[in-house]
């Protein structure tokens, strides 16, 4: 029997877990993933996991993704963080003309990065004219293209609005060799995402490449997929990042614990307290892992079963993905801190998950004003009832 192409994707990611363990320390130097690391992604299909079966991808439910990026955070955050960062911007794809989303993700390398949305362009015949300077493009060192997030204003510089009146956002999309690269990315974690800053000077954008993201009037596929957002995508790949990194810190603890004896103390595998810590920590995460694999399973279900997205989608899918983060943080302090001075070598890998993990936590994914906008949305009593597992 054949197997899923979904989960052959899951399958590959984890295969190639130990080539991106070698390759780590090479990333974290030189603040960018290697060749091979990146050539094998490609090769392997994983980068276009959420492109349109339409363009050749493999459009795989929410729920795979997820794994594939839980598997790739295992052996390194900053990898699994470009390759979340990247796969998602493929979505875009569904938003496109079919010759500019060929163009973009059917030629070599077809990859794709973007930063903060920021700035606008003005509106010129056939397209749009834009200047302007991007942060935090993660990924954007593999990339072949870059994307910016844009308010559009007409020719006499009044804003472009949508019928609902609110500004009318634009994802432009142009050649990484259009853009200037700005190396900026030195920082405490995630240092190999090269998530650096990209400007342009008067550049002439064609109406064909700039797409109506994540508006359902411009959508041209038909899947469940694709009645996400590409924020919604985004938080729970990144709270499945985080899955994967608290995976290993924890396991990384456990394999220490087993053979490690302290100074003036019994071996940590006898130690009441240490075997008390080990297993609520183990139950944590545990805990966390399946609230946000249910919460991403019912969302799925009923939006395969033909249901619109709805207000309670959003927050169910947004408390989940923030809580995961936040809950994974706390595994992490907890084995980091449960591993003593042994941690703070280089050649343990501890110091290196627990900083990667706080970078993470930092990122707007993981943000506690999430808490809030649910909470609000929860007490105005006028959501639909929330996603329960099946």
């Amino acid at each position: 029997m054949n197997r899923q192409p979904s989960i052959d994707l899951v399958e590959r990611a984890r295969a190639l877990a130990p080539l991106i363990m070698r390759e780590a320390d090479e990333t974290e130097r030189t603040r960018r993933l290697t060749s091979v690391v990146t050539q094998a992604l490609i090769e392997n299909g994983l980068y276009r996991a959420l492109l349109p079966k339409s363009f050749g991808g493999a459009e795989v439910p929410l729920e795979t993704f997820m794994q594939m990026q839980e598997e790739v955070a295992k052996a390194d955050a900053s990898t699994a963080w470009c390759l979340g960062q990247c796969s998602v911007c493929a979505m875009t794809a569904a938003y496109l003309d079919p010759d500019a989303a060929n163009e973009i993700f059917n030629v070599a390398p077809g990859i794709l990065a973007w930063g903060a949305i920021n700035h606008e362009v003005q509106a010129v015949p056939g397209g749009y004219t834009a200047s302007a300077r991007w942060d935090f493009a993660s990924g954007s060192r593999q990339a072949s293209w870059l994307g910016a997030h844009v308010r559009v204003v007409e020719a006499d510089g009044t804003p472009r609005r949508k019928p609902d009146g609110s500004p009318e956002i634009r994802t432009i999309l142009f050649p990484v060799t259009s853009a200037t690269m700005h190396d900026v990315w030195d920082v405490i974690g995630l240092r190999g995402t090269g998530t650096d800053s990209y400007s342009v000077d008067n550049l002439f954008i064609p109406e064909k490449l700039a797409a109506l993201r994540d508006d359902p009037a411009a959508l041209r596929e038909n899947g469940p997929l694709y009645k996400l957002s590409t924020n919604m995508v985004f938080g729970m790949g990144f709270a499945a990042t985080s899955l994967g990194v608290a995976r290993a810190t924890l396991d990384a603890a456990i394999e220490l614990a087993r053979g490690k004896t302290p100074q003036a103390s019994k071996a940590m595998r006898d130690n009441n307290a240490v075997q008390g810590l080990i297993g609520r920590t183990e139950a944590q995460l545990r805990a966390t892992r399946a609230y946000l694999y249910a919460t991403a399973a019912d969302v799925w279900h009923e939006l395969s079963q033909g249901a619109v997205i709805t207000e309670a989608h959003r927050v169910a899918l947004r408390i989940a993905s923030t809580w995961t983060i936040h809950q994974s943080a706390a595994v992490v302090d907890t084995a980091y801190h449960m591993t003593g001075a042994t941690a703070v070598f280089n050649a343990n890998k501890f110091e290196r998950r627990f900083r990667d993990m706080h970078a993470i936590a930092q990122q707007i994914q993981g943000r506690d004003a999430h808490y809030e906008d649910a909470g609000r949305a929860i007490l105005a009593g006028n959501l639909d009832a929330p996603p329960t597992t099946r």
